[in-house]
């Protein structure tokens, strides 16, 4: 059986044929197919959650709808810094977990590391304000599934579904079966992202510097100082004009070139 946290004095585990087994694994292979197809880089990030959703949703039995969260882990608490679902009542249910009550299966999951199964969640104690709220939705069962790659928690997986008792140990085992190789995908996602953010923050750091260093020559040129006395000159006018330093540069580079050319046409 899978390794799980269930609801406390609740966990029904309802028996499942063969055809519904064999059916169930049908399912679970096409939602891996569909990750292993995912290409970081070909989607934001965001994209990418929802198609991760999307395949979850497929490969999870018994899911009314589903959600995948990316956390940020600088901190010693994991933040959500973004989520994509595959409904709208998947949304309002996520927004009532992270950002008003901060309590919820995902939370649950991401600081144990461990499934977390409700089965009713408007009498589920370890939830009490969000089990009730999504309960008033219309909604009983979650399972939520942490996303790990190695010993790196890098998100989860949030299920629900409307009927109670939905989520059993055979929806848990095949929810983590499913889990593994999605982590990777989102990670993937997640380094490619940040690899471009930091490549765009190079690109901008080397023409900001390109400019400062055009206009440190431009102030040397027209008084004869060094480039050290040009560079303090350059930041004097920053501070005095409450600009930022390669504004100022990059405004003394366009009007030697508007001079430049005026000269020319004389």
């Amino acid at each position: 059986m899978s390794d799980f946290d269930a609801q406390p004095g609740r966990t029904p585990d309802p028996d499942l044929t063969v055809a519904q087994r064999e059916a169930d694994d049908v399912d679970l292979h096409a939602g891996l197919s569909g990750v292993a197809g995912l290409v970081a880089g070909g989607s934001g990030v965001v994209d990418l959650l929802g198609h991760v959703a999307e395949f979850a949703a497929q490969a999870i039995p018994g899911v009314d709808g589903a959600g995948v969260s990316v956390i940020d882990m600088s901190d010693d608490t994991p933040s959500v810094t973004a989520w994509a679902v595959t409904a709208q009542f998947v949304e309002d249910i996520d927004r009532l977990q992270y950002l008003l009550f901060r309590e919820g299966p995902c939370v649950t999951c991401m600081q144990t590391r461990r499934p977390a199964v409700s089965g009713s969640l408007g009498s589920d104690s370890r939830w009490p304000r969000f089990g009730g709220g999504v309960a008033r939705m219309g909604v009983h069962s979650a399972l939520a599934l942490p996303l790990l790659v190695g010993d790196q928690l890098v998100g989860a997986i949030n299920t629900y579904a409307h009927s109670r008792d939905a989520f059993g140990a055979h929806a848990v085992e095949l929810g983590s079966q499913f889990a593994g190789p999605a982590a990777v995908s989102v990670h993937n996602a997640q380094l490619l992202d940040h690899a471009q953010a930091r490549t765009k923050q190079l690109q901008s750091a080397l023409t900001t510097r390109a400019a400062i260093d055009q206009a440190v020559g431009i102030i040397r040129s027209r008084s004869g100082i060094d480039a050290d006395e040009a560079f303090d000159r350059l930041v004097r006018m920053s501070q005095a004009e409450n600009i930022k330093l390669h504004v100022v540069a990059e405004r003394l580079v366009d009007e030697a070139v508007r001079r430049a050319k005026a000269r020319k046409q004389i």
